[in-house]
């Protein structure tokens, strides 16, 4: 298959550079939640071009850092939160891994089977996805994180719980790193006690607990943050992704009393960066912010998200399909057949109009991430032609 090569993108469109037209059911691995050339967003980056475009990182911060530093921690459900900036997921996942070490003054870290972190060399050492992506880097990486299964059902979390609390108890890890649904990992929801279970563990330990919402944040999953529906409070919260709408930016948000840590150490001098906290990303971060509040996207995406995934159960009845999860706007279909059953899709909907990715360990799960505003009759023509697509005679 010859790749598409992108030339504009508007909405939930894209158009490549031969002219033709697809419906984007990645948007930017999720990191579009307005879509393509947000109308918000696109205002809050030129207004902001006129003012600023550089701060002075952590030595003379930029009023919109600020504002977005202010805004962020108040996303986090106790009061007195901080925050560090980063460009990319990684990043904020490199500050939540060092934010945690500083705190405890434990270097192991419990990470999961298929979970997925970033590709820079802390967040790699976790990366539980696939063990391809360690393997040529394995002399860098130390070992300090050790992997727990992830579990898919409740029949599962026992044993997860097991071995968590095994790794625990050695006393050397301060950190749980953990998706509170699998992202890349194949749209995995764990059981409902599975969280509140880390929680208590972690607790126990003197561990901390990290929460990724890296995908699943800023309304993906139905509400602002995937951990709000256990009623679990984290540590230290990663986000990044759909925060800037397109522009890098990332943040690591987390407890006073564990970012405090970071003050005996000349605090955010210790991690930093040229471009982090971007004044012109932190524009888009905060259109992005309020767009989804003000537009209520978190709750559209629990109540479209619902429909297009009854709708899809409807049409792929009998169309070999092993299961259909996920949540909001952010939902797995696990083919039967494998991953070349599931590229095969991929590249028939190609064909037919539709962008759509390959994900879980293996890559036989279609990944569908669309945008938190496209327009349901898109998904209803998506869903009717994935069933065209997956018919035992195609």
């Amino acid at each position: 298959m010859v790749p598409i090569v992108y030339a504009t993108g508007e909405g939930s469109n894209v158009v490549d550079v031969d002219g033709n037209r697809y419906v984007d059911l990645v948007a930017g691995f999720g990191a579009l939640p307005l879509g393509h050339r947000s109308v918000e967003v696109t205002r809050a980056v030129r207004a902001q071009e006129q003012r600023l475009w550089h701060g002075l990182g952590d030595v003379y911060a930029s009023d919109v850092k600020v504002l977005l530093s202010e805004k962020l921690a108040g996303l986090f459900p106790e009061k007195g939160a901080r925050v560090l900036l980063g460009l990319s997921g990684a990043d904020a996942v490199t500050a939540a891994l060092k934010s945690a070490m500083l705190a405890t003054g434990k270097a192991g870290v419990v990470a999961f089977a298929g979970g997925y972190h970033g590709l820079s060399h802390g967040p790699l050492a976790a990366c539980g996805l696939s063990e391809a992506f360690r393997a040529p880097f394995e002399g860098q990486l130390g070992h300090y994180v050790s992997f727990a299964p992830y579990p898919a059902s409740e029949g599962e979390l026992d044993r997860t719980l097991s071995v968590v609390e095994g790794l625990l108890a050695s006393g050397g890890c301060g950190a749980v790193l953990v998706e509170p649904m699998l992202g890349r990992g194949g749209c995995i929801i764990p059981p409902p006690g599975f969280l509140p279970a880390l929680r208590a563990a972690c607790d126990r330990a003197g561990a901390l607990l990290i929460v990724d919402e890296i995908w699943t944040g800023i309304g993906r999953t139905g509400a602002m943050f995937a951990f709000e529906v256990s009623g679990v409070v984290p540590d230290l919260v990663c986000v990044g992704k759909a925060l800037g709408s397109g522009l890098p930016i990332s943040a690591c948000i987390g407890r006073a009393s564990v970012m405090e840590a970071w003050r005996a150490h000349g605090g955010g001098a210790l991690h930093t960066a040229t471009h982090f906290g971007s004044p012109i990303a932190c524009a888009a971060a905060l259109a992005t912010l309020e767009a989804v509040g003000r537009r209520k996207l978190s709750k559209r995406a629990g109540v479209v998200g619902q429909r297009w995934k009854k709708r899809l159960a409807v049409a792929l009845d009998r169309h070999g399909v092993a299961d259909l999860r996920g949540r909001g706007l952010m939902l797995g279909i696990e083919l039967e057949g494998g991953p070349a059953r599931a590229l095969r899709a991929t590249r028939a909907l190609l064909e037919r109009g539709f962008l759509a990715l390959t994900g879980g360990s293996d890559g036989h799960t279609l990944t569908l991430t669309p945008s938190l505003t496209i327009d349901e009759t898109l998904l209803a023509a998506f869903s009717d032609t994935l069933a065209d697509v997956l018919r035992p005679s195609s």
